[in-house]
């Protein structure tokens, strides 16, 4: 994957196909549902932080 799709997805300028979804999420070795998601994810470090 180039770089600069990274960045699209990142900033959700970019919707992966379904192919390229199951494939990052195996990648990370997590559920697709863990990687995207059709509502917003809250930002990590509030889930990090609510841990604590």
């Amino acid at each position: 994957m180039h770089y600069q799709t990274v960045g699209y997805l990142e900033r959700g300028e970019y919707a992966p196909s379904l192919s390229l979804a199951f494939k990052i999420a195996r990648f990370f070795e997590l559920p697709l549902e863990a990687v995207f998601s059709d509502r917003p994810f809250d930002p990590m470090s509030r889930q990090i932080y609510a841990e604590r």
